[in-house]
């Protein structure tokens, strides 16, 4: 097969299509002939330095995947050869074919071809087990979105909507906020000019949010608590704005308050807060959802797998709305 190998840490040139030896699954796993796989900021990090894929987890970048079952190791039921699938992984989606474990696999959902699928598992799990298993979003709640524009920003705003909420969001420009707006969101904040709790306070009549979906990290952690609503619920994701900062917690003690903080990749596959029980719930509850057009993927643009690096620059220069996806 034929993958994208990191020469060495480095910018979106040291990506490159190169040959390697081809998976083979091992008990309980399916090997997937890759249709196309999805960029994610994890991506870019691991390509930097900055982030080391989980003990035995492919060295291979890529957490997801769509194509159709190749191979099934011993003890695998309920697949069979051929099937069309799309996968949640640890590692090891930018190539032409990726072993994975049989529990971190899902059907491709009504209505969505094989090609978008690829960008779905990893932004419906991560938000739906955040939204849903931590943060506790109930119908008639204040949902914060940072970064609505992006993947997994494009899709907690369609799942917030779905489950009742208001959607409050942030992003970069009035074009990006416009995108937020056709997605459901109702409180539109322009990072760039306007203060985010001051605008959500003065949208809840003071309220504030009741659940903040963060991927800045340390740079926004005073501010989310400040715009956090009295039994608010903080879910941090990501740390693109830095990995330490100090929490004030008398401002945390008088909200009754918590901040919760959450990373995908590095779970067991089985057992208590494993994928194996996210991709499950994500399977009966969210694909439904995308059948029904509830949840529309969002797909910013397609390129292939080859040209990777292209696909790096774009998600890095900051115009990309929903995903960008590598076509094998």
């Amino acid at each position: 097969m034929r993958a994208i190998t990191v020469r060495e840490p480095g910018g979106p040139e040291v990506l490159r299509w190169a040959p390697l030896p081809d998976p083979r699954p091992a008990e309980g796993e399916v090997v997937v002939n890759v249709t196309a796989s999805a960029v994610n900021r994890a991506d870019l990090l691991q390509r930097q330095g900055r982030y080391r894929p989980p003990r035995g987890a492919s060295n291979i970048l890529g957490l997801e995947c769509s194509g159709t079952v190749a191979a099934l190791g011993r003890g695998v039921t309920g697949w069979r050869v051929g099937d069309e699938v799309c996968a949640l992984l640890a590692g090891g989606g930018y190539a032409e074919k990726v072993a994975v474990p049989a529990e971190q696999l899902m059907p491709v959902p009504g209505g969505v071809d094989l090609v978008t699928a690829a960008g779905l598992p990893e932004v419906a799990c991560t938000v739906w087990s955040n939204l849903v298993d931590v943060a506790r979003l109930a119908k008639g709640e204040v949902l914060l979105v940072h970064g609505g524009a992006g993947g997994v920003g494009t899709f907690a705003i369609q799942l917030g909507r779905a489950l009742g909420a208001t959607v409050a969001t942030t992003a970069g420009s009035e074009e990006r906020l416009a995108r937020c707006r056709e997605l459901g969101a109702e409180i539109l904040v322009n990072h760039r000019e306007q203060d985010f709790v001051e605008e959500v306070a003065r949208a809840t009549g003071g309220r504030g949010a009741d659940v903040v979906l963060d991927n800045i990290g340390a740079k926004y952690l005073g501010r989310n608590i400040e715009v956090l609503a009295v039994g608010g619920r903080l879910v941090v994701i990501g740390m693109q704005g830095g990995r330490r900062a100090e929490v004030d917690l008398s401002a945390l003690l008088a909200k009754r308050a918590s901040v919760s903080a959450t990373a995908l990749r590095g779970r067991p596959v089985t057992g208590p807060g494993g994928k194996a029980g996210i991709v499950a719930d994500v399977v009966a509850r969210v694909w439904p959802l995308l059948a029904d057009g509830t949840i529309r993927p969002v797909v910013h643009d397609r390129i292939p797998m080859a040209e990777a690096g292209r696909a790096h620059e774009l998600l890095d220069g900051g115009t990309v709305v929903g995903k960008v996806l590598l076509t094998v």
